[in-house]
């Protein structure tokens, strides 16, 4: 049986037939309205701290690349959230060129890449496993990629993409890497309630997107897309991606009846 993926015959206007919460009225990503989204008070800034974070393990999914959190210490909270979430894993998506690729977009336009890092609630729950089906069990950060400088802890990612070429292949990141600095300078946000973008598509999400996207270089961005979405004893996938791990984001989802929320950073205010 083939799995989920990207291609038209498994991609994203298939999923619900196998993930039914896929068809549901909190799905993710999502067409931001940007200045239109209404800005509110009560939210405050983001408070996430990272320290001396491990990675045991960076693996081609077959979707994407995939960096398993295994040893330091996180915290996230603030802005919507009103329990503290610890960080198990961070991903990207993106696109064959650079006009596509991110899974939000904002007004219409899609960034070049987008990087989550995936979140769950260690105050009510017990486990990664244990919260992702649940509501409020996960907070995903997601920042916008544009093509630019290079991003050195990216790079920590990037520069071992080329052993991991093929899906089910894995390797071990020894150097530390420290996820604030994925975070853009202005800590500016819109915020809603969610899901996973990729199956099961669970409904648990409380989504924080920055406005502000990062950059790296189009070096990086190429590493990205020279992944392949076979395993190294499949024979090259007849689709139309040619078996290369690109176009892997799920497009908008309707809004149906949620309220997208805004956070402006009081320092660019001042």
């Amino acid at each position: 049986m083939v799995g989920w993926g990207y291609s038209k015959t498994n991609g994203p206007a298939t999923w619900a037939s196998l993930y039914p919460i896929a068809g549901g009225s909190h799905q993710s990503p999502i067409d931001i309205k940007g200045s239109s989204c209404p800005c509110d008070g009560n939210l405050t800034a983001i408070q996430a701290t990272y320290q001396d974070i491990r990675i045991s393990e960076l693996s081609n999914s077959g979707h994407s690349w995939k960096a398993q959190v295994a040893g330091g210490s996180s915290s996230l909270k603030g802005g919507p959230l009103s329990d503290e979430y610890v960080l198990e894993q961070f991903h990207c998506h993106w696109g064959k060129t650079n006009e596509t690729g991110s899974e939000h977009t904002v007004n219409g336009h899609c960034y070049s890449g987008e990087l989550h890092l995936v979140h769950w609630n260690k105050t009510k729950f017990n486990s990664f496993a244990e919260a992702a089906a649940a509501e409020g069990g996960l907070a995903v950060l997601g920042m916008f990629l544009v093509v630019g400088n290079e991003h050195a802890e990216l790079g920590k990612v990037s520069k071992l993409l080329p052993f991991i070429q093929h899906k089910g292949q894995a390797i071990t990141l020894t150097d530390p890497v420290n996820p604030a600095a994925f975070l853009p300078g202005s800590g500016s946000y819109w915020t809603y309630s969610g899901s996973l973008t990729t199956p099961p598509c669970y409904e648990s999400v409380t989504w924080i997107v920055f406005e502000e996207p990062i950059q790296l270089s189009q070096e990086q961005l190429d590493a990205f897309r020279a992944m392949k979405s076979y395993h190294p004893t499949e024979c090259c996938p007849e689709d139309e991606l040619g078996g290369c791990l690109v176009e892997n984001y799920r497009p908008p989802c309707p809004l149906f009846d949620r309220v997208v929320r805004s956070y402006k950073d009081k320092m660019e205010e001042e």
